[in-house]
């Protein structure tokens, strides 16, 4: 399979600080190393980077501008943009899918999917992906911090603070520990990424001053403690082991390193300040870092960093194959850079504000294969029997719906004294609706994508059936089929019995529906309900428990709507899938389905149209 490339857009203009930057450079070399095409968005407002890219080991021959953006047939745009403009994602959602790393701006909603890298303050959308474990970590040290030191050596201290420390808390903090500084007992090094370099004379006693590190990350266990701000940084000397003690230059940096559990001394001039209390009062330096330690350590675990990771940024964005839909694939309407009502590990959905229906989009395709054993194993474990097992009740039910169907036909003329009624079953099956179909003296006929249902078809009920998925729909003279079946031109009847909602794109399945069908002739489906009292208590829940291969929810509401769209009436709607125990309160009350309390409930579910499934029964309209 041919895979896209991957375009990586940080947020590198003056004020952003480095972080972002860093993190795609990693991410488009790490990509590159696994052999995919991926390049770097530079904002014109960049400036020259090539010193920084060397030392970075990043060649600028992989990076790429806005116009050569349309020259390439992205497969998913990856932004670290901070907090994107509203204007700048919609010009990003018009070229490929969108994956917005730590994104907490006015879009983020409406990105396709979320990756949640460094913990922070609860935001209205939840992520698809989190895990710190992400960042770009180099090799897990060997050592302890500090371990192969002895007592009488000074404690060496870092200071970083990124590659712009606007607010110049580096040299603030050096200058405070250095003032205390006077009997050696610390070996300070700030770093200052090249800017805000301390100005005046010489640096005090015990400090020296960098311009930067190469590769940071893997030396930070050389470190007794590390100052730093929420970021990056902070969490590599978790990773490595190191305390870690940060300093906020705003107040939403404090209230994130709050929420992640840091130690923090505050923030600017004031927290600086605070720095040489709490490291030379309460027992001095060594008592206050064995207890900074014993957090940080706790820390580290709580954020799974006290082990390499398993997966890399790359290798998890290089297993992508987003599938995202840029129209409805209900109605057909423009969906891109709507908002998303709920996200999994996976997939997330979105309402259409044409027709109502809710659609999902995925990373990844489907982890189902509709062979043997999804009647099989899949069914048993959902139903407590297999599908073979349940055909008693499934025959049943397809005479129910089948009597529905014939009261339908009557009225628009097409009786069945004028001969068998050619109809369709989508996704047959093993042909228990099939086999009810016949009995009740339809012509049916088949499609399953599933040989061995097939197969089950054509030898037990002598039905004709093909293999394959609809539309288009399949050659019917197959060579491994047990008899040579001909398909009619025109059906009376078309069925989809918990199907249609398998369909990634049902705007070419209904069209050919409304093809295949004769004016007057009826399409029945059955789907579960978004309207029902499962998605009422929790659409969330709901949303989260919906089959990985359903595509699109439906509603009985929303369904005429789409239908008429797609040239079809609706004539009638069965409520179904009514589950009492399912409501809030009183329905983990219900003991037994005999008992008063299920029947009241069941009593309000029939009345209120709470069932959690619904068919429809609909008639193709006449064409003009």
């Amino acid at each position: 399979m041919s895979r896209g490339p991957v375009l990586a857009v940080p947020a590198c203009e003056p004020g952003r600080g480095g972080g972002h930057l860093i993190r795609c450079l990693s991410l488009v070399r790490d990509l590159r190393s696994l052999g995919r095409e991926a390049l770097l968005f530079l904002s014109p407002k960049a400036g020259n980077l090539d010193g920084f890219f060397k030392t970075r080991n990043f060649d600028s021959a992989w990076c790429i501008h806005a116009g050569g953006l349309g020259e390439k047939a992205w497969e998913c745009i990856v932004l670290d943009r901070f907090q994107t403009p509203a204007a700048e994602f919609s010009r990003w959602a018009e070229l490929a899918p969108l994956i917005g790393i730590d994104e907490g701006g006015p879009c983020r909603d409406r990105f396709d999917f979320l990756i949640d890298i460094l913990p922070g303050l609860p935001l209205r959308s939840k992520p698809n992906i989190a895990g710190v474990s992400l960042l770009p970590l180099p090799g897990k040290p060997s050592g302890r911090a500090g371990a192969a030191r002895s007592e009488k050596h000074p404690l060496k201290i870092m200071i970083s603070f990124g590659q712009e420390d606007l607010a110049g808390l580096g040299p603030l903090a050096a200058e405070a520990l250095a003032s205390q500084n006077g009997g050696g007992l610390l070996d300070i090094t700030l770093l200052t990424g090249g800017l805000n370099r301390p100005s005046g004379g010489p640096p005090a006693r015990g400090l020296r001053v960098l311009d930067s590190i190469p590769k940071l990350g893997e030396r930070l266990a050389d470190y007794d403690l590390v100052i730093t701000h929420y970021g990056l940084t902070a969490f590599e000397s978790l990773y490595a082991a190191a305390p870690v003690l940060l300093l906020s230059p705003t107040a939403y940096h404090e209230r994130l390193a709050k929420a992640s559990g840091f130690c923090s001394a505050g923030i600017g001039k004031p927290g600086a300040a605070r720095l040489s209390r709490l490291l030379f009062k309460n027992g001095g330096p060594k008592r206050f870092l064995h207890s900074l330690k014993t957090r940080c350590t706790n820390l580290a675990v709580r954020y799974h960093l006290e082990h390499e990771p398993k997966q890399s940024l790359a290798e998890l964005i290089n297993s992508f194959v987003p599938q995202v839909n840029r129209r409805c694939p209900v109605c057909g309407a423009a969906v891109i850079g709507l908002p998303y009502i709920g996200r999994g590990e996976n997939r997330s959905f979105r309402t259409c504000p044409r027709c109502g229906a809710i659609t999902m989009n995925r990373l990844n395709p489907p982890p189902i294969e509709y062979a043997r054993e999804y009647f099989f194993d899949f069914y048993r474990r959902q139903y407590g029997k297999t599908y073979i097992e349940d055909f008693p009740n499934l025959i049943a039910t397809g005479r129910r719906r089948l009597a529905v169907i014939k009261s339908l036909l009557s009225r628009s003329g097409k009786t069945l004294a004028k001969g068998p009624i050619p109809l369709l079953d989508i996704g047959c099956a093993y042909g228990p609706f099939l086999a009810a179909a016949k009995e009740e003296g339809f012509s049916p006929f088949g499609i399953d994508p599933t040989e061995d249902a097939v197969r089950y078809v054509t030898q037990t009920f002598h039905i004709p059936a093909v293999q394959g998925f609809f539309p288009p729909f399949p050659d019917p003279r197959r060579e491994d089929t047990s008899e040579t079946v001909s398909l009619p031109r025109e059906f009376g009847v078309v069925t989809l019995w918990y199907v249609i909602e398998h369909f990634r794109d049902c705007v070419p399945a209904l069209a050919e529906i409304r093809r295949i069908l004769k004016p007057g002739g009826t399409l029945a489906f059955a789907s579960p309900s978004f309207s029902g009292i499962s998605g009422r208590v929790s659409i969330g829940r709901f949303l989260e428990q919906s089959p990985a291969d359903h595509w699109t929810i439906w509603s009985p509401a929303m369904c005429k709507k789409a239908l008429k769209l797609a040239g079809f009436k609706v004539k009638k709607i069965v409520i179904s899938g009514h589950h009492p125990e399912r409501f809030p309160l009183f329905g983990k009350l219900v003991k037994n389905k005999k008992g008063p309390l299920y029947a009241l409930l069941l009593a309000a579910s029939t009345i209120f149209s709470l069932g959690d499934t619904f068919e429809v029964y609909a008639v193709a309209k006449e064409t003009t």
